[in-house]
C-alpha cells in the first residue's frame, strides 16, 4: 500500500471540488490543497530534503501546518511535530535528538528559533511558514514552484513521524510511527466512532498532538472530509464555528467541553449538524458527562483513552455506555487488543489491579534512537503502557493510577521529573517533588512540595520566574507547599503520601508546611 500522500492525491482526482481545508478566510478544495502541498514539497526538496530526512514542524494550528505536514510526507521525509510552547532548551533537545535537517516554524515563534539557531545543531535550514524577515518562508517560495506531482514512491512501511513524549526519566522520547500505523489510526477511529465520507471536522485541539493529528486529520483525509482549523481553542469562537460551518465531528479535552458548557445560550444554538463529540487525554468529571448528555442531546459522545505509542490507539467508551460505565476507559477500539496483566503477564481477575497492555496495527516501531526503552516497552509483541488498571467481568477497562507520575492539566501532559529538575536548579531549593492537585476546570494543576535550604525563603512567583526559561509555561508550578519531601530507604519520593496529604484530602497543609500561593 502506498503512503499517506497518495490519499490526498486520490481525493484531488476523485472529489477535486470538495472543500478540503478552511482556515480563517482561506478555503481550499482538494485539488487546491494537493497543489499547495506539491509546491511546498518542492520547496523542501530544493533545501535538500530527501526520503528519510527529518523535518521538524513547530506551529500553532493553521492551514500552513497541514500543508507542510503533507508536503514532508509526500517527499518520504519524517515529520517531527513540535509543541510551539516549548522553551528554547526543550526545542534544542528535540531538534538534536531527532537529527532534524529542517525546522519549519510559525513567525510568532521567531524569538525562540533565533535563540536555538545559535547552537550547534544538525538543523541546517530554518524556514518560516509565512513571511518573516530575515528567514525565507514557505508561502513565498512556493509561489515559484510547480504544482505537478513529485513522483516519489513512498511505501506504508516507510517512517512517517517522530512524536515526542516523556517517561519517568523526564527526557522526552521520540515515538517512531510509519505510514502504515498512521493510516490505520485514522481507519480505526473512523470505524470505531462512525466518521463518514464528507464529514466536516473541527480542529481546535493542537495538531502537533498525536490524537488531533493522526486520528482526526488522518480520518478526515481518508474519507475526503472537510478540515476546519482554528488557531486555538476559544469557547465562543468554537460554538460559532460549530454552528456556522455545520461541523459534524469534534474532539476536545475535558477542559474544552467544560468551557463550552458554560457559554450562555448554548442550548439555543443550531448544532444539529454536530453528530460525534469525542473527548479524552484526561479524566472527565462525572458531573460534566451528565451535563453534556443533557445539553448536547443530539451529539453521540465517545470517551477515548489511548497512547501516542499506539498511534494513538487504545480503548473507547461508546455513547450508550456513558452513564452505565461512567469512569471506565472502555473496551478496545476496532482492530486493537487490550489486556490487564500481572507481573507474570497473566490476565488479572476482575477487580484486581494490573498493567494495561496493548497491541495492534497502529503500534509504534519503537522509540527513536532508544533501543533500551523500546525493549522495555514492547515485549512479546505487546506494548506495556506503564499504567495501572482494572478490568470488570464484562471486559471494561478502568485506569486507576499512572506509574509514570504524569500530571494532566487541561489535556496537556506534564511529567513530574521535568518540573522537579527545573525547581531543584534554584539555589534555595534543597529538595522538591511535583504532583498533580485536582482542579475543577483543568483536571489537575501542577503543585510542588519544596524543602528550602537552611535560612532561605521562597515564594511561588520566585520559583515560576526561575523555571520559566527551562520548561514550558503550562508546566510551571501553580501551587507551592513548603515542607519535607518524604522518601523511602532507597531515596525514592513517596508520592502517594504527598497525594494523600495534598491532593486526595484537599486539606490545608500539615503543620510545618505553608501553602504560599495558588494561581487560578
Amino acid at each position: 500500500m502506498p503512503g499517506i500522500g497518495s490519499i490526498l492525491e486520490r481525493n484531488a482526482r476523485r472529489v477535486p471540488n470538495r472543500e478540503a481545508l478552511v482556515f480563517g478566510g482561506r478555503r481550499f478544495t482538494y485539488l487546491q490543497l494537493d497543489a499547495a502541498v506539491n509546491r511546498a514539497a518542492r520547496v523542501l526538496q530544493r533545501l535538500g530534503v530527501e526520503k528519510g530526512d527529518r523535518v521538524a514542524l513547530m506551529s500553532p494550528n493553521s492551514d500552513q501546518f497541514v500543508i507542510v505536514f503533507y508536503a514532508g510526507l509526500k517527499l518520504g521525509a519524517v515529520i517531527v511535530p513540535i509543541n510551539p510552547r516549548l522553551a528554547p532548551p526543550e526545542l534544542a533537545y528535540q531538534l538534536m535528538d531527532s537529527g532534524s535537517r529542517v525546522l519549519v516554524f510559525a513567525p510568532q515563534l521567531k524569538s525562540v528559533v533565533e535563540k536555538v539557531r545559535q547552537q550547534k545543531l544538525p538543523t541546517r535550514h530554518y524556514l518560516a511558514t509565512l513571511p518573516c524577515e530575515p528567514f525565507a518562508d514557505v508561502v513565498t517560495l512556493s509561489s515559484a514552484e510547480s504544482a505537478e506531482p513529485l513522483g516519489i514512491v513512498v511505501a506504508e512501511q516507510d517512517n512517517a513521524q517522530i512524536l515526542y513524549t516523556s517517561g519517568t526519566t523526564g527526557l522526552p522520547k521520540g515515538v517512531l510511527l510509519d505510514h502504515h500505523a498512521v493510516i490505520w489510526a485514522g481507519t480505526n477511529i473512523s470505524l470505531g466512532v462512525g466518521i463518514r465520507e464528507g464529514d466536516r471536522l473541527l480542529h481546535a485541539a493542537p495538531l502537533y498532538h498525536s490524537a488531533e493529528l493522526n486520528l482526526f486529520l488522518m480520518a478526515g483525509t481518508l474519507l475526503a472530509g472537510t478540515h476546519v482549523v482554528l488557531p486555538a481553542f476559544e469557547p465562543e469562537t468554537v460554538l460559532n464555528v460549530l454552528e456556522q460551518e455545520r461541523i459534524s465531528v469534534f474532539f476536545g479535552v475535558p477542559t474544552m467541553y467544560q468551557f463550552l458548557l458554560r457559554q450562555s445560550g448554548i442550548t439555543g444554538r443550531d448544532l444539529s449538524a454536530w453528530r460525534i463529540g469525542m473527548y479524552g487525554a484526561a479524566p472527565m468529571p462525572p458531573s460534566v458527562v451528565r451535563e453534556m448528555i443533557a445539553k448536547l442531546s443530539g451529539v453521540q459522545l465517545f470517551n477515548l483513552c489511548g497512547l501516542t505509542e499506539m498511534g494513538p490507539g487504545g480503548i473507547c467508551l461508546q455513547p450508550h455506555e456513558q452513564l452505565s460505565k461512567m469512569g471506565a476507559g472502555g473496551k478496545p477500539i476496532v482492530n486493537t487488543e487490550a489486556r490487564v496483566v500481572d507481573d507474570n503477564m497473566r490476565d488479572v481477575r476482575p477487580g484486581e489491579v494490573g498493567e494495561w497492555i496493548l497491541r495492534g496495527e497502529t503500534m509504534m516501531k519503537g522509540y527513536w534512537n532508544n533501543p533500551e526503552a523500546t525493549a522495555e516497552t514492547i515485549r512479546d509483541g505487546w506494548l506495556f503502557t506503564g499504567d495501572l488498571a482494572t478490568v470488570d467481568a464484562e471486559g471494561y477497562i478502568t485506569l486507576v493510577d499512572r506509574r509514570k507520575d504524569m500530571i494532566i492539566t487541561g489535556g496537556m501532559n506534564v511529567y513530574s521529573v521535568e518540573v522537579e529538575n527545573a525547581v531543584r536548579s534554584h539555589p534555595a531549593v534543597a529538595d522538591c517533588a511535583a504532583i498533580g492537585i485536582p482542579h475543577a476546570d483543568y483536571g489537575e494543576t501542577v503543585a510542588v512540595v519544596v524543602t528550602p535550604r537552611e535560612d532561605r525563603e521562597l515564594t511561588l512567583a520566585e520559583i515560576r520566574d526561575h523555571c520559566a526559561g527551562q520548561i514550558s509555561d503550562y508546566k510551571l508550578p501553580r501551587l507551592l507547599f513548603l515542607g519535607e519531601v518524604p522518601r523511602n530507604l532507597s531515596g525514592k519520593i513517596l508520592k502517594y503520601q504527598l497525594r494523600k496529604t495534598y491532593a486526595e484530602t484537599n486539606r490545608e497543609p500539615a503543620t510545618g508546611s505553608l501553602q504560599v500561593s495558588a494561581l487560578n
